[in-house]
């Protein structure tokens, strides 16, 4: 839960569904800085100059500092050698978006800062105020109700897609 909810909040709603689409900068490639026809516009400053899939905040800096959600269910003796190599794989992945024109540093920094907000509340929701649901007990319960719900209905629509296909090849032979 704590795992695929960061990445549905973080990388996908917060930033790349909210920020990256209402914001509004263009790509430093787009700018009369670096040889585009759109004005450099502030990190703070919201704009129309940009329709959909905008410079802030960086969605692949999201996404790659979003990998040390590890780091926070990693067994404790692995989580400093675990959070150095990840920490290069998002220094190398977010440089590259920059050196390539694709991301301000200010959208890379700032979409770090807010998938790392995302990922500590998330952790901090679940694992030191745990609600109700998320308790293990509670979450084994739903989960054998989830199972048992879907294997009835997997089992049922596999029936009668066994019965469809032999009654319509029946028709060729």
């Amino acid at each position: 839960i704590f795992v695929v909810s960061t990445l549905i909040l973080g990388p996908g709603l917060v930033v790349n569904a909210f920020f990256k689409n209402l914001w509004g900068r263009p790509r430093p490639r787009q700018t009369e800085i670096f040889g585009g026809d759109l004005p450099f516009i502030g990190v703070w400053q919201p704009t129309n100059h940009c329709d959909s899939n905008c410079s802030f905040v960086s969605g692949e800096g999201s996404a790659s500092i979003w990998l040390f959600v590890l780091v926070f269910i990693a067994p404790k003796t692995w989580r400093i050698p675990l959070a150095t190599a990840i920490g290069a794989l998002v220094f190398f992945l977010s440089a590259n978006r920059v050196a390539f024109g694709g991301h301000f540093f200010s959208d890379t920094l700032l979409s770090w800062g807010i998938t790392m907000l995302v990922i500590v509340g998330v952790y901090h929701y679940l694992y030191q105020r745990t609600p109700t649901w998320a308790q293990p007990a509670n979450l084994d319960t739903s989960f054998t109700k989830g199972g048992n719900w879907l294997r009835a209905k997997l089992g049922r629509a596999a029936c009668w897609c066994a019965r469809s296909s032999k009654s319509f090849l029946r028709k060729f032979k």
